[in-house]
């Protein structure tokens, strides 16, 4: 294994979105992670084409009953070895199964339990059924995307369950392995999509406090109130964006856009920006978005051109950092951050449900008489 995280041995009991994602991160980081899916008979000759859901690349999959007594028994057995377990359901579902924190740290007191649901372990919403766009727009995030005059638009499922989700429940993880490794002591981690996407309007929080945020859609300078940072159409039908919020870097824009500033408002004068957005919007439409590239990009002016994902994998900056790669076929984003002396890597393909199921397990220290009990049984694949 590579990475900062080699050596640390992680459970997850599969889910959808967040907790696939930061189980994603954690392995590309390094960590040896078994991934606990449901037992069903799957065809071999499957595992011999890649599976697409590449967020689930990296560990290893072995398949459970877990309404089994003994499917439970396993995964308690790779419990007693493992230095976290990430799970997603709704609060008070592993309790149920007989895999609640109480038991697992009643096997192994070391281990980090990280509960990754959407309103938190407690409170009114607790047990309500919700995704991602609901999380924002409780959070006070999603009433800030939109512009003037518009309705909110959700940011994809990124604030929520990647960012709010799966970052924050990867942090919470290193934070207590770290923790755990000083004083003995396993915990809980309760990571709610809810609180990450309040955490992450923090700086529009401060904001607000001195009066530099408007409540109102498309008001401000980071949410397409300010023409300088806003996304412009260009002659082709294709689109551009500018972020030119510092003196410096607007005054270079403007000067490339063979605009002065006779012509403009004061930067910061809200009056003058819907003649700016104007000026932008019919100036930006007059040449293609390579004739803007070999004018601006590049420069200070803080401008790029707003790429699709297939663009993206072609761009020059991209691939000279090798920021797309390509596994089993597959266009995927490679590990980040970037590790001096122990870079991350990709591990391994996105394996199909129970692939691994003998080979983790025996890796993990389950003895081949238990394995057999346990598949007799039908409690694994």
């Amino acid at each position: 294994m590579a990475g900062p995280l080699s050596g640390i041995k992680i459970v997850e009991l599969a889910g959808i979105g967040p907790g696939p994602f930061s189980a994603m991160l954690l392995a590309d980081l390094g960590a040896d992670i078994i991934r606990v899916d449901r037992a069903q008979q799957v065809n071999p000759a499957v595992w011999e084409r890649p599976n697409l859901e590449v967020m689930n690349r990296g560990r290893r999959s072995i398949g459970v009953d877990l309404k089994h007594p003994d499917g439970v028994e396993t995964v308690l057995r790779l419990v007693e070895q493992a230095d976290a377990l990430i799970e997603g359901f709704r609060p008070g579902v592993t309790e149920r199964l007989g895999l609640g924190p109480d038991v697992c740290l009643g096997r192994n007191p070391k281990l980090v339990y990280g509960r990754m649901t959407g309103w938190g372990q407690e409170g009114p919403m607790a047990q309500a059924a919700r995704h991602d766009n609901n999380y924002n727009a409780q959070a006070g995030a999603l009433g800030h995307f939109g512009r003037a005059g518009g309705k909110p638009t959700p940011p994809i499922n990124l604030v929520g369950d990647f960012g709010g989700g799966g970052m924050f429940m990867a942090l919470g993880i290193v934070s207590a392995v770290l923790e755990a490794q000083r004083s003995g002591r396993g915990q809980v981690v309760d990571v709610a999509m809810v609180d990450g996407a309040a955490v992450l309007m923090t700086m529009m929080w401060g904001m607000r406090a001195f009066g530099f945020w408007e409540e109102s859609l498309g008001s401000n300078l980071l949410d397409t109130g300010a023409p300088f940072y806003d996304t412009y159409e260009t002659a082709d039908g294709k689109f551009v964006s500018l972020g030119s919020l510092e003196p410096q870097f607007y005054a270079e824009l403007i000067e490339k856009l063979g605009l002065t500033d006779d012509d403009l408002s004061a930067q910061m004068d809200k009056s003058g920006w819907p003649n700016l957005q104007a000026k932008f919007t019919e100036l930006f439409k007059t040449k293609t978005r390579d004739e803007w590239d070999a004018i601006l990009l590049g420069s200070d002016a803080c401008y790029a051109p707003v790429l699709t994902m297939s663009e993206a994998m072609g761009d020059a900056h991209m691939q000279a950092r090798q920021t797309i790669i390509e596994m089993d076929g597959i266009p995927q984003p490679a590990p980040a951050p970037r590790f001096s002396v122990t870079p991350g890597a990709v591990q391994r393909s996105a394996p199909w449900p129970g692939q691994h199921t003998d080979e983790a397990l025996r890796d993990w220290g389950v003895d081949d008489a238990s394995i057999a009990k346990f598949r007799d049984a039908g409690a694994i694949a």
